[in-house]
């Protein structure tokens, strides 16, 4: 049978259609990928922005003031490390060094081992045993502004509740933020009341991870409540340690609110910490490098405790 010419221009139309050039396949997909790409960074981009805007780009920022002389108002001028060696020989700076680290010594192991204390008595199944995980959990919320004027009101020397009671029980007034023996150890406290439910939450939820296998293993070896805790519960929540220990030595040395609404780093000077030494520098001196220089002294601080945490929870891991 013989096809007509209109019959053989349609087939071949039709066997072109499914017979594509690698080469024009491959730049379809080029394209494609390329559209894709296009699209993804249209949605991420303004995300990118805000984080470049916000965080790197301060940092640098703050990275070239801390290398020069700055008043906020008239042009900075170039001092190289003048900021950095006068820090080191700066009293002031000693001082509220020294305060921090008080601060965080006493903060942190006190916070964590209490947080331990609490999750293992709320780690049990008794009546309203949600009731009393919520009211531990409760102060970690309020934020530290708040804390910090609820506890002036109570502390107050003179009118506040505190020595209203120490009254009625025939105890002396005491001058408690008024006193410098006193203040750093109230800061601690009030710190405590609010950041140990943070560990007890923490804790609570890595002690679900403890095998009972093992626990009971240790129990038939003989091992009591002591041991059980000792062999099994506390290795296991090494790596939750680990964790609550970095996280509340960063917190600790960088508090701030709490003193500001509080004490503002007085009474002569007892309460002063590295972050408030900083933004007194920064915005009541108006020597924004020297600031600068204090900020990245602190930054290198905890940098270096990062990674020496870091690197010992590698070596416990690989025991």
């Amino acid at each position: 049978m013989q096809r007509s010419p209109g019959c053989a221009e349609l087939m071949a139309s039709v066997v072109g259609t499914f017979t594509i050039d690698p080469r024009a396949r491959r730049a379809a997909a080029k394209r494609r990928t390329r559209g894709e790409g296009a699209t993804a960074w249209a949605f991420v981009s303004p995300s990118v922005l805000i984080i470049l805007g916000l965080s790197v780009v301060p940092v640098l920022w703050s990275l070239l003031l801390s290398f020069q002389s700055n008043d906020l108002v008239s042009p900075s001028s170039w001092v190289g490390l003048a900021n950095y060696k006068a820090l080191a020989a700066d009293p002031a700076f000693a001082s509220a060094v020294e305060h921090t680290l008080l601060y965080t010594v006493l903060y942190v192991p006190l916070s964590v081992v209490g947080g331990l204390a609490i999750a293992l008595m709320l780690d049990r199944q008794i009546r309203f045993i949600s009731l009393y995980r919520t009211l531990v959990f409760v102060p970690f919320v309020v934020s530290a502004a708040a804390q910090g004027v609820l506890f002036s009101f109570v502390l107050d020397p003179e009118f506040g509740a505190a020595n209203s009671v120490l009254h009625k029980l025939g105890l002396p007034a005491q001058g408690f933020f008024s006193d410098p023996g006193q203040a750093m150890y109230l800061l601690v406290a009030i710190s405590l009341w609010s950041g140990t439910g943070f560990c007890v939450i923490v804790y609570l939820a890595g002690l679900q991870g403890v095998p009972n296998e093992l626990v009971e293993a240790a129990r038939i070896d003989g091992a009591g409540r002591t041991g059980v805790l000792r062999h099994v519960v506390l290795p296991t929540l090494t790596p939750v340690t680990i964790f609550l220990v970095l996280f509340q030595t960063i917190n600790a040395l960088q508090v701030f609110d709490l003193v500001f609404v509080t004490t503002k780093g007085g009474p002569l000077g007892s309460t002063t910490v590295i972050v408030y030494f900083i933004w007194e520098k920064a915005f009541k001196t108006f020597t924004a490098g020297y600031s600068a220089a204090a900020a990245y002294a602190l930054a290198v601080a905890l940098l270096v405790i990062g990674l020496a945490l870091q690197l010992y929870r590698r070596r416990a891991a690989a025991r």
